[in-house]
């Protein structure tokens, strides 16, 4: 009798530590097929130290949505590899976005204190209406 193994998406992890044979079960796939997506750059699994593929709960996950995409919607391999990477590519982007508005929003924060500190907040700078009667003499160089 076949031992059926769940993973939560919700709690992937990225522990490489599932031996292919062990990922391939769990996502449904030979374990060949695990080793042509590596090569192919699809699924990109940790090595032992002995050399042997180490997968994550993640990797398992992302071996069965490069399944659906095959199987139910009919995107070529190829299609598959593109659509990974922009993914990638978005959720970077996201984190990045998040961070400048974190960024914006101190900048931000930081304006609204140093304006209600009062015009001028630094005591030693203050703004003169009267103009300067100085002459500056100015000599180029030879």
């Amino acid at each position: 009798m076949a031992e059926e193994i769940v993973v939560s998406v919700e709690q992937t992890s990225d522990a490489k530590v599932l031996m292919i044979s062990v990922a391939a079960r769990m996502a449904g796939m030979h374990p060949q097929t695990l080793r042509q997506y590596d090569r192919m750059g699809l699924v990109q699994p940790g090595r032992a130290a002995g050399g042997g593929r180490r997968y994550s709960a993640r990797d398992v996950a992302l071996l069965r949505e490069v399944q659906r995409l095959s199987q139910d919607d009919g995107v070529n391999l190829a299609g598959i590899k593109r659509i990974i990477d922009l993914e990638q590519l978005v959720d970077q982007l996201r984190e990045q976005a998040a961070e400048l508005q974190a960024e914006l929003a101190a900048a931000y924060q930081r304006i609204a204190e140093l304006e209600a500190v009062g015009p001028y907040p630094r005591r030693d700078l203050v703004p003169t209406s009267r103009q300067s009667t100085a002459l500056v003499v100015w000599r180029p160089r030879r």
